[in-house]
């Protein structure tokens, strides 16, 4: 169990833990010049088995007082599992009582104790007196119907009845469940001497073990753990609920600072836009504006930001004090976040606490936050159950979901998230990472038809315009937020059902055709076999026309028939490939692609044979086509295959 200490400075936290642990976790000079508590610090008390319970170790975070250092206080409660409210009972409750007591409520701390300190210079009916405020400050709250501990650190009284309710607490609250992947937020960084680089923190999620590699989040590299503690004693792993220090290596401590997270995820994401329910508190000093500046404060990380409510009736009044609503809170910089988080929110001067509230989706858009269809996907956020979550948020996502940005949200590995659901319920694309209900493919394979059947009523046969669409321009018709791999692999899968066909690059519907007629057979059976007479440099469409002795325009048009057809491939408006060639081509580029990572335009002309500019046009009709993505400009430039090539 991990205790966090909270109170008004000069009332015996540091006391107190000192006389229940022996340790006196003040360790800075200044600190010690000062006689207040400036850092984090930490101790611990061994707990023999007992009453069932294993032995274990309790860890205290001693947190400061003073006002001036709230955002060191709500380092230290990340993650605890158990308050200590302490209260002086000369003084009574302080503004820092009620302020670090809102902070508790606002993480959703519900176990604690009050420790009314100081006794010793109480009257007894002072003590009564104290007492019954301290009840009328937790009414209503989390901690409501705490017990009350009258101690004194000086003569001993009461300390043997707290130490033993922490410690019958201890025994019988459950083990915090080791889900999802590793995440640790860091609260202090420095070296030691023969080890190297150490970092502190509480894990939130998952486990640990000597051995494996972690990331430092939100961006950073990988580290290696050497070895680590668990509650102050060396161990083989931690896991979800206990404060670990562990040795890396590959990691200077000059990368990390109190804030970044160490975390399992292979590919943490940055997020930036937290959606997230707010509470304002009660005794907010005024209603929370849309735009508002404040400090957002998340695990052990500080930052400014903006409030964007998400109610459009409560932009010009704001949230009122005491109130729930949507909103976005816009960090100005990336953090490492995840669904479930909590956030807590003081003003931009850092005076008050503000509220609070708990993250939906790390990874909010920028544009139509609004829009019912995105609220929607927020109250399925909200769900509690992640198999149920899961299939809501599929249900009400007509596009699908990007599984990797979900899998970050939701701290568990893709394949976790995938076994949540019944084989049937959903399709996913491995190139794209993307996962779609079957019925919202079923519906997005309907629009595909829909605006098929819509082009081939705007060019018909007659006119010897286009056969069908290509697979990228469709694409961008249909759903240009989709990516690319993952519509090509639907559309093979509507290919296999029947609903659409393939002559080519071009789909179409499958009664749709294009036929030649005999004479138009007869011409392009004649300049077909030109196209292969130099492939990489086949004529073009004037050379065609001359030599065929036709119109440059009828012969321009059969080409274009041809092309629909799939029988030849229009590169650009004039020049025409055979299929073959376009493979061959293909194949150059996929081997450029695997030897260097991509593909420029140079080494493709090289191994080609052509010039510049005829190479530059191969690929951006590989672009075109969705084989290829440019990427970068100017000498920058260059292209990575991203699907397969659709030719005959």
């Amino acid at each position: 169990m991990l205790i966090g200490t909270a109170g008004h400075i000069d009332h015996g936290k540091t006391t107190l833990v000192r006389a229940l642990t022996g340790t006196d976790t003040d360790r800075l000079p200044e600190e010690k010049r000062r006689g207040i508590t400036i850092e984090l610090g930490y101790a611990y008390l061994p707990v023999a088995a007992g009453d069932g319970a294993p032995a274990q170790v309790i860890g205290f975070v001693d947190v400061p007082g003073h006002e001036k250092f709230v955002p060191t206080m709500l380092a230290g409660a990340s993650g605890i599992d158990f308050a200590l409210l302490i209260v002086a009972a000369d003084d009574g409750p302080m503004p820092q009582t009620r302020e670090h007591l809102q902070i508790l409520q606002l993480l959703g701390i519900r176990r604690g104790a009050v420790a009314l300190t100081k006794a010793d210079r109480a009257s007894p009916g002072r003590i009564a007196e104290v007492s019954g405020q301290i009840d009328a400050l937790l009414a209503g709250g989390s901690l409501a119907g705490a017990p009350v501990f009258a101690v004194s650190a000086i003569t001993g009284a009461g300390i043997a009845a707290l130490r033993a309710h922490l410690v019958a607490t201890a025994r019988a609250l459950p083990a915090r469940a080791a889900e999802g992947d590793f995440r640790l937020a860091i609260d202090r960084v420095f070296t030691l001497a023969g080890a190297g680089t150490i970092v502190t923190g509480t894990v939130h999620a998952g486990r640990v073990a000597v051995g494996d590699l972690v990331r430092l989040a939100p961006h950073g590299p990988t580290a290696r753990v050497r070895s680590l503690h668990v509650q102050n004693r060396g161990a083989s792993h931690g896991q979800a609920g206990q404060r670990c220090a562990l040795n890396l290596a590959g990691l200077a401590v000059d990368e990390i600072r109190r804030g970044d997270w160490l975390t399992g995820q292979t590919a943490p994401l940055p997020a930036q836009r937290l959606d997230v329910t707010l509470t304002l508190a009660a005794d907010a000093p005024r209603a929370l504006a849309h735009g508002a500046v404040v400090q957002l404060h998340h695990g052990t990380r500080q930052l400014g930001g903006r409030v964007a409510l998400l109610d459009a009736t409560l932009e010009k009044t704001g949230l009122a004090p005491g109130g729930h609503c949507l909103a976005q809170l816009v960090a100005d910089a990336p953090l490492h976040a995840c669904r479930g988080d909590l956030v807590v929110l003081r003003d931009a001067h850092g005076r008050n606490t503000l509220g609070g509230g708990r993250i939906l989706d790390p990874f909010g858009p920028a544009r139509q936050r609004r829009h019912p269809d995105r609220l929607a996907l927020l109250a399925a956020q909200a769900m509690a159950d992640p198999a149920e979550r899961l299939q809501a948020l599929l249900a009400r996502s007509p596009l699908g979901l990007d599984l990797q940005q979900l899998a970050a949200a939701e701290n568990r590995r893709p394949d976790a998230l995938r076994a949540l659901l019944p084989e049937a319920a959903a399709r996913f694309n491995d190139k794209a990472g993307w996962l779609i209900g079957s019925a919202a493919l079923d519906a997005l394979g309907h629009r595909v038809e829909e605006r098929l059947a819509r082009h081939h009523t705007e060019h018909p046969d007659e006119l010897g315009l286009e056969l069908g669409l290509e697979r990228d321009r469709l694409r961008r018709m249909i759903a240009p937020l989709l990516p690319a791999p993952a519509f090509a692999e639907w559309l093979e899968h509507w290919l296999a059902e029947g609903r659409v066909a393939r002559r080519g690059s071009a789909w179409h519907l499958p009664g749709h055709r294009l036929e030649l007629d005999p004479h138009d057979r007869r011409r392009a059976d004649t300049l077909l076999p030109w196209l292969l007479d130099t492939p990489f440099d086949p004529p073009w469409v004037r050379d065609i026309a001359q030599r065929l002795g036709e119109p440059e325009t009828a012969t321009r048009e059969l080409l274009k028939r041809l092309a629909a057809c799939g029988e030849a491939c229009q590169v650009v408006r004039d020049l025409f490939y055979a299929p073959a060639a376009v493979r061959q081509l293909g194949a150059i580029a996929a081997e450029l692609m695997a030897a260097d990572g991509c593909i420029r335009a140079a080494a493709f002309r090289d191994r080609c044979g052509l010039g510049r500019k005829r190479a530059i046009q191969i690929l951006e009709y590989f672009d075109r086509v969705g084989y290829t993505r440019k990427v970068g400009r100017g000498h920058d430039e260059q292209h990575r295959i991203r699907g397969d090539l659709a030719v005959n």
